[in-house]
């Protein structure tokens, strides 16, 4: 599916290993983000860092083992990079001041610029034969459209208060900006392209859907992890964001196996 496919797995490569040395000191050197992260916050940093470090290790085994012919493997790997974006641009963000703050920037400018190389490698001939089920790709679109337009309304409604007051959250802001400026609009963009019958919105969709399943069921982990710090877990909100991403999870394997590419079209 990938042009230059050596090139992008390198960049995995890179990706993973610094995410697993930054995910794994996190999990077993806790103390670093003692000044970095109140109290409150600690066990979702935490969960993230106990998701990463899956992803890390699945991303290293995918760099090893993909060859040319492995397409959903390939995007896979474009999935997890999509999550390292994400999960590490919360941590550059909120100025998680530690000593790991330089490898976090790192990962976060790595996974970037390997996904607008990966996305801007895949073949177009591979695009061209792409195909998905009417009913899968009808799903889809409504669940692409219908996500921008309720959590564009909720971080609008939030925001506005602190755009009145002036008022500074103290965490958490980083999500307004990387769903506003970034993945909000990519779903989006993903559900023209699907409307269009494009390609690009085939391969787009399940790597969205994908990353916000390991997103979503992070918050649920760090909901499950509040009472080992001493802190009460809110049995509903854990059953929301597990709930969200079970979801995601099931729209991102239908839209996998439903996804069909002629092998005939790679070069």
């Amino acid at each position: 599916m990938l042009q230059n496919l050596k090139t992008n797995r390198i960049l995995w490569i890179l990706a993973a290993l610094f995410s697993l040395i930054a995910s794994l000191t996190g999990v077993f050197k806790q103390e670093i983000y003692r000044k970095a992260v109140s109290a409150e916050w600690l066990p979702g940093t935490i969960s993230q860092d106990l998701i990463t470090v899956f992803v890390s290790v699945v991303l290293l085994y995918l760099a090893a083992q993909t060859k040319e012919e492995n397409v959903k493997k390939q995007i896979f790997a474009i999935s997890f990079l999509a999550y390292l974006f994400y999960a590490y641009g919360i941590f550059v963000i909120e100025r998680f001041y530690n000593p790991l703050y330089l490898i976090y920037i790192a990962i976060f400018t790595i996974s970037f610029w390997s996904l607008i190389y990966g996305l801007k490698s895949i073949r177009a001939s591979i695009l061209e034969k792409s195909r998905i089920s009417k009913l899968v790709r009808f799903i889809s679109i409504g669940f692409l459209i219908f996500i921008p337009l309720l959590f564009y309304f909720l971080w609008t409604m939030q925001l506005l208060p602190l755009m009145q007051t002036g008022k500074k959250p103290e965490f958490a802001y980083s999500i307004y900006i990387l769903d506003m400026a970034f993945v909000l609009p990519a779903l989006i963009i993903t559900a023209f392209l699907m409307i269009k019958k494009q390609g690009l919105g085939l391969v787009l969709a399940p790597i969205l859907f994908f990353k916000a399943f390991t997103l979503l069921f992070s918050v649920g982990l760090g909901g499950v992890l509040k009472p080992y710090y001493n802190q009460s877990a809110n049995l509903g909100e854990v059953g929301f964001y597990f709930g969200l991403a079970a979801l995601f999870l099931i729209l991102s394997i239908i839209n996998f196996v439903s996804l069909k590419i002629d092998k005939q079209g790679r070069q």
